[in-house]
């Protein structure tokens, strides 16, 4: 398949890519705004494959949206353009309304038009999928209880908020038009090439610079942890072999809380990266409690029996594999990091627009 990604200069949309490109023959069209967490480093690895394209460009912009499709005839959209940090949602909001909403509007519109356009044949096979999240589910109180497919929504920040109106867009374009969707929604990810602004790399490199590491609250929200390129698999799965209008979840299978997510990096930083700043024993000494977050979920969980079922996927690494791989790979990465925390990695993007 020739398929059209946006905002694979992200961290899952670059592992998707890296993983289309060198696991299966598709070809990629990456469509991204290159806002602060697109970079283009993470996408190295592939970056002068044949079978890789890479264009700049707004999903809000729909001449633009419309012109790409035309010019590229993608056999599928894989939609992962979104603004995504709950602490940025909160002091500001606007942006993840223009991205996550108008910007999902405008995208599956244009993508309506080319679908209506297409020859019967390709038009058959043609498919849109949209990549969410759990956190559209609000949060569980209940500690038996799981994410289903069929949970209400309940969001509970202005991220989650407008994650939910863009899975409700998305249905309703399917409903309406009868546009091909699938809609997919993960648990937290991790894993190589993860922006400097999340839990495991921030406390990855406050760690090994001797920083506090900080933890909201007293660290007891617990999250399902979701390697990175095991979810790129599952949502090609889903792209080739999933029933059109159905959702799938996808989880790791792994509930944590956010202090032993913590204290689990700290001790595989003891053992991988034994010589230690300012005199600690240990990594959890640099461990710090921090004002919670407002309106912070304590519990998100998964069921993924659906996708398992009926899709056969079920992840290959568990926490502590996948865990001491992340770690391994950002020891073995530091370079990366660093662009991104003094900002090279947009100085180096003047020749694509973008100072």
């Amino acid at each position: 398949m020739k398929i059209l990604i946006t905002g694979g200069a992200g961290f899952i949309g670059s592992a998707l890519i890296r993983y289309l490109l060198t696991e299966t023959g598709h070809s990629v069209i990456n469509v991204d705004k290159l806002t602060y967490a697109g970079n283009l480093e993470s996408l190295k690895p592939i970056e002068s494959s044949s079978r890789y394209s890479f264009e700049q460009a707004d999903i809000g912009n729909a001449a633009k949206m419309e012109q790409l499709l035309r010019e590229y005839q993608p056999d599928a959209i894989m939609h992962l353009a979104a603004e995504s940090h709950v602490d940025r949602s909160i002091d500001g909001p606007a942006a993840f309304i223009e991205t996550n909403i108008v910007g999902t509007y405008v995208l599956v519109e244009a993508a309506r038009h080319y679908w209506q356009s297409l020859p019967e044949a390709k038009k058959a096979q043609f498919r849109f999928h949209h990549i969410s999240t759990d956190e559209v589910y609000g949060d569980l109180i209940d500690d038996d209880s799981l994410f289903t497919e069929q949970t209400p929504y309940a969001p509970s920040s202005p991220y989650s908020a407008s994650k939910a109106s863009s899975d409700h867009i998305v249905r309703a374009w399917h409903r309406t038009y009868g546009l091909p969707v699938v809609v997919t929604n993960c648990s937290n990810n991790y894993g190589p090439y993860q922006f400097p602004e999340k839990l495991i790399p921030v406390v990855m490199l406050n760690a090994l610079e001797g920083k506090s590491i900080p933890v909201y609250g007293n660290g007891q929200q617990i999250r399902d942890w979701l390697y990175v390129d095991d979810h790129a698999r599952a949502l090609l799965l889903v792209l080739e072999k999933g029933k059109i209008g159905e959702t799938y979840n996808i989880g790791g299978h792994n509930e944590k809380t956010n202090l032993s997510v913590v204290q689990s990096l700290c001790r595989i930083l003891d053992e991988l990266q034994p010589d230690k700043p300012g005199g600690i024993s240990s990594y959890q000494e640099l461990i710090t409690y921090v004002k919670d977050r407002p309106g912070h979920d304590l519990r998100y969980a998964i069921d993924a029996t659906k996708i398992a079922d009926q899709l056969g996927w079920t992840p290959k690494e568990t926490f502590e594999t996948g865990m001491k791989k992340t770690v391994q790979w950002y020891l073995n990465n530091l370079d990366w990091c660093r662009h991104i925390q003094d900002g090279s990695y947009r100085r180096e993007r003047l020749g694509l627009g973008e100072a």
